[in-house]
């Protein structure tokens, strides 16, 4: 492994990514500082520790890469109909560089489309495990209204809002990546199997472990830089405080991608922690549309949010204006409603009688008084506070 051709970038790049657990710091400036070929070719002499590690982790790391064989890594890569993607191939996503010497040795990817050009317009969904019915429809719903909208969907592939996500996505129609903390030969959980077997085939499973490789707790939290950087934008849908999305959410934040949130109920464990980060610096989204317009280019505008129209908001403003001078229990002079509506009593007058004639006043002897239909309008559209 000592050449410099493109199979043997390949091949140090899947023995490293045998040997050495994502995000490792250490192991990322070791290859930043003497490139792959000379790291894996020091693991594989089994000489003298490069800097950074104690003697133990040295050791562990040799007894790993004892037993790494990359090219029977990549045969049960192929067999699943995985690919091995490096930094500066074509399909390489370039934002994953912002991670930095936590950057990926390179992802395994499994699906058709190209990583890279998907990941140009991709949004992370990610939420509770234990999500509730509000959270799973939440989730399939801001999914499929971004997969209408040509964007891609990115989660990690888990029960809860992570699945809905993903089915929302696939149910309109659109893509959506499934970036797991194990191997992509390996789907997990184990009863998601269907589900990431259909996101392979319409979208793309995505992971930095080889083949084989089983999840762990530290997997799963390293896990989620991958989903942060690869994407514009992480949206939290449920999380209680200690959610392993809010990783994701904070990783976003320290790689400068937008991060929102969609709002629960005040009393909700599970929305605990989506509220403490709109507290912070997250934005509250509640559909697509306004997703798009925070992650999306100039001009992709969410629409105007208005109450309904009702029939007293087309009257004429003086005449709103005399309609909300009567009382609403008991009749009133024309002098009366004038000096409410700050205008003559000639003015009110006819105000008066335009209203009579769409059916908001009627005459009480010299006084006017509002009609039952009035009473509804004006009642409606007051606040009850």
């Amino acid at each position: 492994m000592t050449g410099d051709g493109p199979d043997d970038e390949l091949l140090a790049r899947v023995f490293l990514a045998r040997v050495i657990e994502p995000g490792d710091e250490v192991a990322g400036r070791w290859v930043r500082e003497r490139g792959v070929h000379e790291v894996a070719s020091r693991l594989r002499g089994g000489g003298e520790a490069l800097p950074g590690v104690s003697g133990k982790r040295w050791a562990g790391l040799l007894a790993r890469a004892g037993r790494a064989d990359p090219r029977a890594d990549l045969a049960v890569a192929h067999e699943a109909g995985g690919r091995f993607v490096c930094p500066g191939d074509t399909e390489w996503p370039s934002q994953l560089d912002d991670l930095g010497d936590a950057r990926p040795l390179g992802l395994w990817v499994r699906g058709r489309p190209s990583l890279r050009m998907w990941a140009l317009r991709a949004v992370a969904v990610v939420g509770a495990r234990a999500c509730t019915e509000y959270g799973a429809h939440m989730a399939a719903t801001l999914a499929a209204g971004l997969a209408e909208r040509g964007w891609v969907v990115v989660s990690g592939g888990a029960y809860g809002v992570d699945g809905a996500a993903h089915r929302g996505a696939l149910g309109a129609g659109g893509a959506t990546v499934a970036v797991l903390a194990c191997g992509v030969d390996r789907p997990y959980p184990r009863g998601h199997t269907e589900l990431i077997s259909r996101i392979a085939e319409q979208g793309l499973v995505v992971g930095e472990l080889p083949p084989g490789e089983h999840p762990t707790p530290s997997r799963f939290v390293l896990r989620n830089r991958v989903i942060a950087a690869l994407t514009r934008g992480t949206v939290v849908v449920e999380a209680a405080h200690r959610s392993g999305s809010l990783v994701t959410a904070r990783a976003a934040q320290r790689l400068g991608r937008h991060t929102m949130g969609v709002p629960g109920a005040a009393t909700s464990g599970l929305s605990a922690g989506v509220h403490e980060l709109l507290r912070g610096e997250a934005v509250l989204v509640t559909d697509a549309a306004e997703v798009v317009e925070l992650v999306g280019d100039m001009g992709e505008l969410a629409p105007a949010r208005h109450g309904p129209v009702l029939p007293r908001d087309l009257l004429e403003p003086a005449a709103r204006r005399v309609l909300a001078a009567l009382p609403g229990n008991r009749p009133a002079a024309p002098g009366e409603v004038a000096r409410g509506a700050q205008t003559s009593e000639d003015e009110a007058v006819a105000r008066l009688y335009e209203l009579r004639a769409l059916g908001y006043v009627e005459r009480h002897g010299d006084g006017w008084k509002l009609t039952r239909q009035a009473m509804i309008s004006v009642r409606g559209g007051r606040s009850r506070c």
